[in-house]
């Protein structure tokens, strides 16, 4: 039995690794001959600006009082050059953005390994081709494209990484750090002949990045005043560097200009998913080679944008934010990187049909190269009979298959698949679809005799699974804070252990010292987290940063509630309970909104379902010889407790997988990174930490999957079922959706369509996987206990 657990787990993993092998090994190839356009460049010298998530329709609208909060470009949009959106790709994120800008692909999949911060493939970008590239800004971006760039051409000047503090007073001085270490620049220039010599050589970049608009996005919001005056000043910024490098060139007409930004921003200040504020990005491009504006009676675009913006007589193009870096390559000669798959925007280029045409030529052969290596590397690791071109004969083979299968076969298969597995398959693409689950759990006491049995039970059971089935109807993001609500799910905490601690003085003979302390701790802990989480909201919204005090306190609490569960008694409901109100108080720390209520409805529903699987137990004649409340968990196991499986176990198993995917989905969307939301993780760090910030928020995610993995602990016990048994179960189910994800993994379309396929497959693989550990850290939980003083108790029941 050991070996065939052993060999199972050993199968699990290698499908598990089959699909990172190969869906998230790098798609870069290497080896291609670099390609240029062989005709002089329009511009010796390219200016490129990006504002970090700066969303377009916040640069382009006008304010309240019918003025542009960008004047600068604004100007240039109407007399000097071209405008258009570049329509981002997810990840919406900062590295796979400027990836996409200088680059000219979207973003290797591997680096996601990385963080979204290291190259874990070397790859071409356009700093690499130039002659001399430039750069001012945050340390995160910057040397990621001069790391991997060959000789001693490309330098970087950053500010530290601590700057990117978002709960600091003034984050634009990220920006004005910027223009001011270029004036500066500009400045020592002229006093120094090897460096203006370099300056003005052709094919050269500089590259200027501005995160202050990002970050006062994040901390206040892209509707505050902090985000949109941050915009004025960029604007202001932008102006000062333009009459800078013109005045230092001669106004020579050889300088490029381009002003975009490698992601936008949704309302509640977060981004990495698809939602237009996040994918639409503001571009304008003037200076050497760039269209002037045209003005025009109609537009091609359908949208309501053009005429909120006013901007419905000035030519809009729009543009894939890959199809830049072929832009800038064309307009300063330099070849295009080896690895883009970005397609020139001709229409933006102000040149000769004979330009453009030899441009879009080089650009057709060098996407042509990547193929070309791309296949040769692809039939070298392919045995020779497999490479063979798709055909469509294939298909019309599988319609033949089916039609051969008889139509009552067919149905009825159909029917058990979708009432079954399949609801939970769905899930994953419907959240609503877990609320139309729970509203059938809620009929479950009708359909058996629990509901003449145990009316009280059955009442609760109803009551809290209508009460969860209102989180899947609530959005997964977009969500604003709402603090009270926060509060309000501590009190109901506090509420219920004053309840429960009432009940258990009652209970017992005697209330020993040391569980009374135990659990006033814990009430304690939880008062703390509210205390602590109610003052930083209000310190942040006061722009007074993080206090010390509140942060010490936030990772004390999240350090004890690791421990105090296991100096609890490990009687059934003393124990689960002693683990809810530890886990509360982290959880409490991690929530912004209406989530901190979820846990604890979790839990409560939970609660209601270990008695009431001991109650259809004993509706097919098993003696249970304890009741409820005085179940212990023990580490041991008794094999002559257990007991032959039944078809009602299949249940029980499929109420696992159930509130598992509610755990995953009941408040949010893990396989999305734009439900993780930065300001769940104030009370612990404001400094941008993506490690330390990620490990807190899987915590906060992990937390509900933990309770229900110790109530199934609990239901294995007082079902007196193998562990093995109904944990194999589970197994098959999560496999069989494993199966059904696996056939819709894919390697084409957009970054969302590829990643929400492999997400999926991956959340079901991993079930199988991490079930198994999670089991672990329950009975870990449920089963080990401490003492105060190292010295035996009893305890009296």
């Amino acid at each position: 039995m050991l070996l065939f657990f052993i060999l199972g787990l050993f199968v699990h993993f290698v499908f598990f690794g089959s699909i990172f092998d190969i869906y998230f090994t790098s798609p870069l190839v290497h080896g291609m001959t670099p390609q240029f356009t062989p005709l002089p460049p329009p511009a010796k010298r390219l200016v490129l600006f990006v504002a970090d998530g700066l969303r377009a329709d916040t640069l382009y609208e006008l304010d309240e009082n019918g003025n542009s909060r960008a004047p600068f470009i604004r100007n240039i949009i109407m007399h000097e050059g071209s405008w258009g959106l570049s329509h981002t790709r997810v990840p919406t994120e900062s590295r796979p953005g400027h990836v996409a800008l200088i680059a000219g692909f979207y973003e290797d999949v591997s680096a996601v390994a990385k963080g979204w911060k290291e190259n874990p493939v070397e790859f071409d970008s356009l700093i690499n081709e130039s002659k001399y590239t430039w750069s001012w800004g945050s340390p995160d971006i910057l040397t990621m494209f001069a790391k991997g760039a060959y000789g001693d051409h490309v330098f970087t000047y950053t500010y530290d990484a601590d700057s990117e503090d978002f709960g600091a007073h003034d984050v634009t001085k990220l920006d004005t750090w910027v223009f001011d270490k270029v004036k500066e620049f500009f400045h020592a220039a002229r006093n120094n002949q090897s460096l203006f010599s370099k300056l003005n050589e052709e094919k050269i970049v500089f590259f200027l990045h501005l995160l202050g608009i990002d970050t006062n996005g994040h901390a206040h919001r892209p509707s505050s005043r902090e985000y949109k005056d941050n915009i004025k000043l960029v604007d202001a910024g932008i102006k000062e560097m333009v009459s800078i490098l013109e005045h230092f060139y001669g106004n020579d007409g050889k300088t490029a200009f381009i002003f975009t930004s490698d992601h936008g921003m949704t309302d509640w200040g977060s981004h990495g998913a698809g939602h237009p504020s996040e994918t639409l990005t503001p571009f304008v491009t003037w200076g050497a080679g760039i269209k002037y504006p045209q003005k025009v009676s109609a537009q091609k675009f359908d949208d309501a944008f053009l005429k909120e913006w006013r901007l419905e007589s000035w030519k809009r193009q729009d543009i894939h934010q890959a199809d830049i870096a072929p832009l800038m390559a064309s307009l300063i000669g330099v070849p295009f990187p080896l690895n883009s798959v970005g397609i020139l925007p001709v229409d933006y280029l102000n040149n000769t049909d004979l330009f453009k045409a030899e441009s879009m030529f080089t650009n057709a052969i060098q996407i042509l190269e990547q193929f070309k290596v791309k296949m040769t590397q692809k039939k070298e690791v392919t045995l020779p009979f497999l490479f063979i071109p798709f055909k469509f004969q294939v298909i019309q083979d599988f319609v033949t298959l089916l039609l051969t299968v008889p139509p009552s076969y067919f149905v009825g298969y159909l029917l058990v698949f979708i009432l079954g597995i399949e609801i939970l398959v769905l899930s994953f693409f419907y959240r609503h679809m877990l609320t139309a689950g729970l509203l059938a759990f809620a009929g479950w006491p009708f359909i058996t005799q629990l509901w003449t049995r145990a009316k009280s039970i059955s009442l609760s059971w109803i009551f809290f699974s209508l009460l969860l089935a209102v989180f899947p109807l609530m959005p997964v993001v977009g969500r604003k804070p709402d603090i009270f609500l926060v509060m309000g799910a501590g009190l109901l905490v506090l509420l219920l252990s004053l309840c429960v601690l009432t009940s258990l003085i009652k209970r017992k003979d005697s209330f020993i010292n040391e569980e009374l302390l135990l659990h006033l701790f814990q009430m304690l802990s939880i008062v703390l987290s509210m205390c602590v989480t109610y003052s930083t909201h209000s310190s942040l919204r006061k722009k007074q940063g993080l206090p010390l005090l509140n942060q010490i306190i936030s990772w004390l609490i999240l350090a004890f509630s690791l421990v105090l569960p296991l100096l609890s008694p490990t009687s059934l409901f003393e124990r689960l309970f002693s683990i809810l109100l530890s886990l509360m108080s982290t959880y409490i720390l991690l929530s912004t909104g209406y989530e901190a209520l979820f846990p604890l409805v979790l839990s409560c529903l939970m609660f209601v379902w270990i008695q009431a699987e001991q109650e259809t137990l004993q509706q097919r004649g098993i003696s249970c010889k304890q009741k409820v409340t005085s179940v212990r968990f023990t580490c041991s196991t008794d094999i002559t407790q257990f007991r032959q499986l039944y078809l009602d176990d299949v249940r029980r198993a499929f109420f696992l997988v159930f509130f598992l995917v509610t755990a995953f989905f009941g408040t949010g969307n893990i396989a999305s990174v734009n439900s993780f939301d930065l300001a769940s993780v104030y009370c612990f760090l404001t400094v941008f930490s993506p490690f330390m910030m990620g490990a807190l928020m899987m915590w906060k995610i992990l937390i509900p999957f933990v309770l229900v993995m110790c109530a199934f602990e609990a239901v294995q016990l007082t079902t007196q079922l193998s562990s093995k048994s109904l944990f194999l179960m589970v197994l098959v189910i999560s496999d069989i959706m494993a199966l059904h994800f696996f056939f819709l993994v894919k390697d084409y379309g957009s970054w969302l369509d590829i990643g929400t396929s492999i997400s999926h497959y991956v959340i079901v693989m991993s079930m199988t996987i991490v079930l198994v550990f999670l089991n672990g850290l329950a009975h870990l939980l449920t089963t080990k206990k401490l003492r105060f003083c190292g010295k035996p108790k009893s305890h009296l029941i």
